[in-house]
């Protein structure tokens, strides 16, 4: 019952809280950078929509995964990214316009491609005894959690301007303190095998985690845009929406094992995330 209560409930209102706090930060012109950013935009959606999953579809060839740990990684892979990528992008003084605005447009159109994404992968590696996700209900459903609160985030900071401001720390912290605990819950679910579970996962986690942030960067260089941007493509290409993958993998798909590739994977993307911060600061000295 308490397995169930945490999946039915409290994680879809802990990601719709964090969404919330997203919209909190966000404006139409937010929208309107598409037409200010075109390339970048462009460049971010490619890596973010088309490139990571079709990455962690090779990788999970090359490591040979299969069932339940191939399609949590897709469904990580199928996931925008999310207000960590915003703050993690401040931090290592990227553009957060940029950042903020590939999130928001991501977030609106990963809600049609997460479904066929999950649903051909659980068809491809051999899960189809699991539940699949009727494609307009999940539509609804993935709507409910999280463009619903960032609309209603957005209002509010439109009618409440000075409140919105005020209220943006304390949620972005609670928001961080809310995802670990949600994080540190489906790890504890598959506690008696995670050690086992990160040698099978960890590389894999590792790998995508590298190659979404250097290719990012690197199409960035390619397409000459300036520093910071090209450090945002590569934060957002390999900081992913954590929440929205373990709601989908053991909410809508009842399947706690898949949880598991997405939660290491969260946690090497922090230390990567730890990283770049600090060379960045160091390098800006």
């Amino acid at each position: 019952m308490q397995d169930s209560i945490l999946t039915a409930v409290f994680l879809p209102l802990a990601l719709a809280f964090i969404m919330l706090g997203m919209g909190l930060s966000l404006t139409t012109k937010d929208f309107k950078n598409i037409l200010v950013y075109p390339k970048a935009i462009g460049l971010g959606l490619l890596n973010q929509l088309i490139l990571l999953p079709l990455i962690a579809f090779a990788l999970i060839q090359v490591f040979g995964l299969s069932g339940a740990f191939a399609v949590g990684f897709m469904i990580l892979a199928a996931c925008p990214g999310g207000a960590t990528s915003n703050l993690i992008t401040h931090l290592s003084r990227g553009d957060v316009a940029l950042s903020i605005s590939l999130t928001a447009v991501t977030s609106f159109i990963t809600i049609v491609t997460i479904p066929l994404i999950v649903n051909f992968s659980i068809s491809y590696f051999g899960e189809e005894g699991s539940v699949t996700l009727p494609v307009l209900q999940t539509i609804i459903q993935i709507m409910g959690v999280t463009v619903v609160p960032v609309i209603i985030g957005m209002l509010l900071k439109r009618r409440f301007p000075m409140l919105s401001v005020k209220a943006d720390k304390p949620v972005r912290i609670a928001s961080a303190v809310i995802f670990s605990l949600v994080l540190i819950a489906a790890i504890l679910k598959e506690r008696a095998s995670i050690v086992e579970f990160f040698i099978v996962a960890g590389p894999v986690s590792l790998s995508l985690n590298i190659a979404t942030l250097v290719l990012g960067f690197f199409l960035g260089t390619l397409f000459f845009l300036p520093k910071r941007q090209r450090m945002t493509i590569a934060i957002e290409s390999g900081i992913q929406n954590g929440t929205l993958g373990i709601m989908i993998a053991a909410t809508l798909l009842k399947n706690s094992e898949m949880t598991i590739p997405i939660a290491i994977y969260s946690l090497i993307m922090f230390v990567s995330s730890a990283i770049i911060i600090v060379v960045e600061s160091i390098v800006r000295k």
